[in-house]
Formats: structure tokens, sequence, C-alpha cells
């Protein structure tokens, strides 16, 4: 055997320029790209919400001379509510850990990518299961998308659609630019806002972007390439935010099970660009600031102290503090099982 092997010449040791971490990106998270923070100062409170009916009932007359001019009132309903809840995550950091780490391990850095990714995926799966289920499971105030009269809630069909119900997408034959034409046209005859962004699920993204009557429309002007910006502009919507995002439920220990956060849905809604007085939105996020060192989306990440765990031994934690509010539920249709096999 030729003389030196490659073992005495080269001893394997970690790279320093490459390590392997599934760290999901902020934009495959739709939980802040959707609707607006509210940043709070207490826990707990309640909103004005101003009667629509009031607003929109044709009450001036014409006024003779000398004669008093109509009047009347509008309402307020103060009763709506807001309880912003924390979450917290945290990772331990020893003194060993530190000592023993080769490059490129950064276990404090590590750490702190760690515990974001945690309450990333925990505001994503709220954000779903407030708005992007077909009852909007809300606790005590379970309400349907669509009051007064929309049908707020469409279900996609494999064939047959009848009332509240649709073509599934990614079927031969359905008609996605007319549903959404239809629920934007629906909501704004309701409440006089028109919806400026919709929500899509992965495979629902996918559909929309390989269907005919899509492709059909932008085969001359861009190349067959349908992306989210092409879609906002033949939906006729200022945003398709289209959620990326993935969670593993299966516990520790437990073979993977891995799958996209949002289901196979979309939700079109009017939300408001920014919260302030006057402004109506489908949702809010109510965000606890008023904890010390939060950010005005509610979140902080504090570095402590555990010599009882053994010297030197740090604790990354993480907290988001905040609740999510369906506040008009009439300036939005969910379209349930949008893509159906």
């Amino acid at each position: 055997m030729p003389q030196p092997t490659r073992g005495m010449v080269h001893i394997d040791r970690a790279l320093t320029n490459i390590s392997v971490a599934y760290i999901q990106q902020a934009e495959n998270f739709v939980a802040h790209q959707v609707f607006p923070p509210v940043p709070v100062q207490k826990q707990s409170d309640r909103y004005f919400v101003y009667l629509k009916e009031d607003w929109f009932r044709d009450e001036a007359i014409e006024r003779a001379p000398a004669t008093e001019s109509a009047g009347g009132m509008y309402e307020i309903d103060n009763t709506p509510n807001y309880f912003c809840r924390k979450y917290g995550f945290h990772k331990n950091i020893t003194e060993e850990d530190r000592a023993n780490a080769d490059e490129p391990l950064r276990p404090d850095i590590d750490a702190t990518q760690f515990v974001t990714q945690k309450l990333l995926l925990r505001k994503e799966i709220v954000w779903a299961n407030t708005y992007f289920t077909p009852g909007g499971a809300l606790g005590a105030r379970t309400s349907p998308w669509g009051a007064a009269g929309i049908a707020g809630t469409m279900s996609g069909m494999v064939a047959g659609p009848g009332a509240n119900q649709f073509l599934a997408w990614n079927q031969i034959g359905s008609f996605p630019i007319q549903d959404v034409t239809d629920a934007k046209l629906a909501i704004t005859s309701q409440t006089g806002y028109r919806p400026n962004i919709l929500v899509l699920g992965p495979r629902v993204y996918e559909a929309l972007r390989n269907h005919d009557d899509i492709l059909g429309r932008i085969v001359f002007t861009q190349r067959g390439l349908v992306t989210p910006d092409i879609l906002a502009q033949l939906m006729d919507v200022e945003r398709v935010v289209v959620a990326w995002a993935v969670r593993n439920t299966a516990p520790k220990g437990a073979a993977e099970t891995t799958n996209f956060i949002i289901g196979d849905h979309a939700l079109l809604v009017y939300a408001a660009p920014s919260p302030g007085i006057y402004q109506p939105s489908a949702g809010y996020t109510f965000a606890w600031a008023g904890l010390m060192g939060a950010s005005s989306m509610g979140s902080r990440i504090v570095r402590l102290p555990m010599p009882h765990l053994g010297m030197g031994t740090e604790r990354i934690e993480g907290e988001l503090a905040f609740d999510m509010q369906m506040v008009a539920d009439d300036l939005g249709v969910f379209f349930a099982d949008a893509f159906r096999v």
C-alpha cells in the first residue's frame, strides 16, 4: 500500500463555510402579511364598533325654508374585546456548548434562530385556526365569514356545485376568476369596501398557475409565467399571498409528519393597510406592546442566567403576546377546498 495513506495526511473535521438547517424564511409565513398589528398597552381591553347599517341608511331629505333639517343617530357596540395570550419557548445554552462548539456552530445565534422559528410557527398556526377554517373558530365569538347576507363560506366541489358552492379550481371547467369576482362584488355591495388581499394555500396557488383560464389571459403578455403579482392583477386585488410555511405534527422521537400549515383553501378579504380610527378590517392582530422590552408586534427575546443548571448556563427565551380577532366578518369570503381531488 502506498505511503502515506489518506488517513495519515487528512483528519476529517467540520467545515466552516457550510451547515444545514431547515430555517423557514419569514416570507413563508402569512400571519404578519395579511392583517395589520394593533400595538396595545394592556393585555385585554375593549374597542368600539360603529353599527354599519346606521351609516348606510339614506335619511337626508329636502329641507323647506324655515324648517328643521332631518336628523338621526348612530349606535355603537362597545362589547367587542381582545385578550392577548402569551406564548413562549426557550433553549438553554451551557458552558460546555460554547467551549466545545466547532465552527460554524454558534450556540447563541443558533438558539435565537431556533426560538424565533418556534414562535413564528405558533403564530402561523393560530392565524390558520382563526381565519383559515370554514367555521372561523373564534372561541366565544364563533362566527362564519361573511355576515349580513354574504355567503361567507363557499365549498369547493368536484362536480355539480349548488348554492354556496363552486367547482374546485383544480377541476376542468372551473372559473376561479369569476368566483373571486362574484365574491368581491358580494362583499363590496354590502360594505362599500373592495377586497384587497387573496390568501392561497400552496396547492391552490399551483392549481391556479396551471389553470387554462388564467394561462389563456396572459399567454400573449407574460410569456405564460404566472406569479403572485400576475394573479393579483388578474383577480383585481392588491396582493396575492401564498402560505408556504410547514410544520411537523409528530412528537419528538416519532417519525416526522410534515405538511403545509395552511390547508387547500383560499380567503378573500379586505384588510386595512394600517390600523386606525374609523378603519374597518376583516381582521386585526392585537399585539401586547406594553410588556417590558416588547416590540410593536408583541415579541421579545431575552437572555437569562441559569446558574442552578450549571455555571455559565444561559437561557435564550422568546415570547409572543397577541390576540387575533375577526373584527368584520362581512369583509371576507372563504373558499373551502379550493383544491380538491
